[in-house]
């Protein structure tokens, strides 16, 4: 087991490494969309890479319904893995919308044997997500 701070650090050392391998700027919450942001997570049980749509219930509306006239885009020609929930609860019992890459194998923060699996993921699928974005912001904006 880890102390909060021990699991503090380490989750620090992580994203400072990964910030190291993979210096670039991420769009993350630069889309410039109201409540339309990437994500990325890691813990101590998972992965993945995510695009939330947590504005109010109309604009999650107008952008989902946007997001799933592109799916089979996303999914034919960037990410097949992508898994789309329109109603996503998060752990603070927020309800989003959330299209997301779960990696799948078993990783841990906690682990850093596990870590450089985990930075070639999210340097894979966020490059893909963001090229999906770049190239549908308008449709998805419009």
């Amino acid at each position: 087991m880890f102390s909060k701070e021990e699991s503090r650090r380490l989750k620090q050392e992580f994203w400072t490494s990964f910030g190291k391998s993979f210096p670039r700027k991420w769009i993350l919450y630069n889309t410039k969309l109201k409540g339309f942001s990437f994500k990325f997570h890691f813990d101590n049980k998972t992965a993945l890479v995510a695009l939330d749509v947590e504005d109010d219930l109309e604009h999650r509306i107008k952008y989902w319904e946007k997001l799933l006239a592109l799916q089979s885009i996303l999914k034919d020609e960037f990410l097949p893995e992508a898994i789309y929930e329109e109603e996503y609860i998060l752990e603070n019992y927020k309800e989003i919308s959330r299209i997301y890459v779960p990696l799948e194998q078993k990783v841990s923060i906690h682990n850093k044997d596990s870590w450089r699996d985990v930075m070639t993921f999210f340097n894979e699928k966020m490059n893909l997500f963001e090229a999906f974005f770049e190239e549908y912001k308008d449709i998805i904006e419009g």
